[in-house]
């Protein structure tokens, strides 16, 4: 199991590789932002299911009165309004690998303790206690409170979930580009490390999620050991969310994960040819 040190403002992960993987905390201003922008683009979609109920069941006049709806029509805007109000978040984190659209927008993400992305469990857990944190209404007083006085900058839900939102620094980090972009000075693929047996479809993965792991592990010797092991970090993350393999967590490396993807996957393509 990986093991999570934390500093006042950068989250640091060993891998079990043993090597750090440095975060930065999210700023309470950039929590802030992004999730104004994301309540209010829940207050539009719920205008908008107003709205559109309003007009297709002549719900009722422009002034609002609603109760003298057909009675399907309330239901439906009532269950709308419950959807959207309370799985906005959890779903977008899901789906998004740890983001929604205002998170995405200032480049926060939620992940877990150990550095993983989140699953929807996670997701659904530290939303479902959102209105918690919201008391009083609307005010995010109790998880203000929270963050402050926590050393990750939790909120009670990521307490529960075992989250953090942290900030992507680009800045910090190569980007894909620059990585792949110099010559190959080792064309073969190898391995190098002890295969990670997993249970998932690596067939679900495009050619072009494929062609990034193959770059990756061709060109990794040419990086000092610490932007190696964050590039594997990097690519493995969004795969590990996307097929959601089962693995013993004892022995595992993001290394050896891509090296036996890469290997299975070529191995299901001669075969399905």
């Amino acid at each position: 199991m990986s093991v999570a040190i934390s500093t006042e403002e950068t989250l640091v992960i060993e891998t079990p590789e043993r090597v750090p993987l440095h975060f930065a905390l999210a700023s309470i201003g950039n929590r802030f932002l992004a999730c104004a922008f994301d309540h209010t683009l829940q207050i539009v979609a719920i205008a908008v299911v107003v709205i559109l109920l309003a007009w297709t069941g002549n719900a009722a006049d422009w002034d609002g009165r609603l109760l003298e709806a057909p009675k399907w029509v309330v239901a439906v805007l009532i269950l709308g309004v419950f959807v959207i109000w309370s799985s906005y978040f959890a779903v977008f984190e899901w789906l998004w690998n740890g983001q929604t659209p205002g998170k995405r927008w200032l480049r926060l993400r939620v992940i877990r303790e150990d550095g993983r992305p989140v699953t929807f469990w996670e997701a659904s857990a530290r939303n479902l206690l959102r209105i918690f944190d919201m008391m009083p209404f609307p005010f995010y007083s109790v998880g203000l409170v929270s963050v402050f006085i926590s050393e990750r900058d939790q909120r009670i839900g990521d307490f529960v979930a075992g989250t953090v939102v942290v900030r992507e620094r680009e800045a910090e980090a190569p980007t894909f580009d620059q990585i792949f972009a110099s010559p190959t000075s080792d064309t073969a693929l190898r391995r190098s490390f002890k295969p990670v047996i997993f249970t998932g479809d690596a067939g679900a993965l495009t050619e072009r999620e494929i062609e990034v792991v193959e770059t990756f592990l061709r060109r990794r010797w040419d990086l000092p050991e610490a932007t190696r092991q964050w590039m594997a970090w990097r690519v493995a993350t969004p795969i590990l969310y996307k097929i959601r393999p089962g693995f013993e967590i004892e022995g595992f490396t993001y290394e050896g994960f891509l090296e036996e993807l890469l290997h299975r996957y070529r191995a299901e393509r001669r075969f399905s040819d």
